[in-house]
């Protein structure tokens, strides 16, 4: 019969160099973060790189986590994200060209006016800023911003909403798509 080991004990095994103990809150956790990674960049195959990347990230910074500031989960959501986020920031659009050359994608009609968004989010009450930014910009869910700003999480749902009857007004057609994109992060 195989032992049943508890997340403190696979992580004291893995902050002594086990890689078996990795290789157990892999299958303990890969399905819950493959799943987080998934859904913020939104292609598979980058997902499971990115997973990777995030499970050779917390075997170098194991020594780091600390289980009285919260749950292994919790912490290596956090590496997730921050790894999904961080790699979605670091990507340029490359197309192929017929000379089988890399090329940057930097066409100006491909790449949306955002400065009419940008005046009309300035023209907000300040905590429908904060509550756009906190989504929009940093990348939280809905539940992570409305703890960061410190209100129910009903009331930052209505910033949210409240924010983008707004913004709607002055810049319709750009706007619904941001509305679907945060409406499927939330």
């Amino acid at each position: 019969m195989e032992k049943t080991y508890t997340d403190k004990q696979l992580i004291e095994q893995l902050q002594n160099d086990n890689k078996s103990a990795l290789f157990e809150l892999y299958n303990r956790y890969s399905g819950a973060l493959y799943g987080v990674v998934l859904r913020i960049c939104g292609d598979e195959n980058k997902a499971e790189d990115l997973l990777q990347e995030t499970f050779l990230k917390i075997w170098q910074k194991i020594h780091l986590y600390d289980p009285d500031k919260g749950r292994f989960f919790t912490w290596a959501y956090r590496i997730a994200k921050n790894t999904t986020l961080n790699a979605l920031r670091n990507t340029k659009d490359l197309i192929q060209n017929e000379d089988l050359s890399v090329y940057e994608s930097k066409s100006e009609s491909e790449t949306p006016d955002y400065s009419d968004l940008c005046g009309s989010i300035k023209k907000l009450d300040s905590h429908h800023q904060e509550a756009l930014e906190l989504v929009y910009y940093k990348g939280l869910t809905h539940r992570e911003a409305h703890e960061e700003m410190g209100v129910p999480l009903g009331t930052f749902k209505s910033y949210i909403q409240q924010a983008l009857r707004e913004l709607r007004k002055t810049y319709q057609k750009e706007l619904f798509l941001l509305w679907l994109l945060i409406e499927t992060m939330g």
